[in-house]
């Protein structure tokens, strides 16, 4: 048993298993960075694309830190007022990449599109990230379920932050 548990405990640490703390280098990994309003989508060695992207309207409200992705949707639905996918009025626009922060199971906190493309780049969620429709659908096909997401407010380039996690 305790050879088992052993076991367990390094490869839940171990830079190659992936419940890792950090993604494995060459996969890809999104970067949110709060005090620029961006998002840099890391893959094969190198920062792909970085785009604009709204978060919280106060600081507090997109969560910080590195989480995986657990969730994606196609035309998601909007719980909060009954809204189905593909409804011009749903505010979550056209796809939904949602990840485990503050210990939720990826329905609560996500990226996703708009229907107000305008506010993009702004500090305008309640916690979410939302980027362009045609943005956040390019993003949904490069992005595996397990997908590492770190959201920070920082100085740092992305090249910097994607190297301190292993993903270049």
């Amino acid at each position: 048993m305790r050879l088992l548990l052993t076991v367990f405990v390094i490869l839940s640490i171990s830079p190659v298993w992936p419940i890792g703390q950090n993604p494995l280098r060459g996969d890809p990994f999104i970067i949110v960075n709060k005090t620029k309003n961006e998002l840099a989508f890391i893959k094969d060695g190198k920062v792909q694309q970085v785009v604009k992207a709204g978060t919280g309207k106060s600081q507090d409200l997109t969560p910080e830190g590195l989480f995986t992705v657990t969730v994606k949707a196609k035309n998601p639905y909007y719980r909060k007022k009954n809204i189905p996918g593909g409804d011009p009025r749903n505010p979550l626009g056209t796809r939904w990449i949602g990840f485990d922060a503050r210990g939720t199971d990826g329905r609560t906190y996500g990226i996703h599109g708009t229907n107000q493309p305008w506010t993009v780049g702004k500090y305008v969620s309640q916690g979410c990230i939302r980027l362009l429709n045609p943005v956040v659908e390019k993003l949904y096909d490069q992005t595996p379920i397990g997908t590492k997401i770190l959201v920070t407010r920082t100085t740092k380039d992305y090249k910097q932050l994607a190297k301190e996690h292993g993903a270049i």
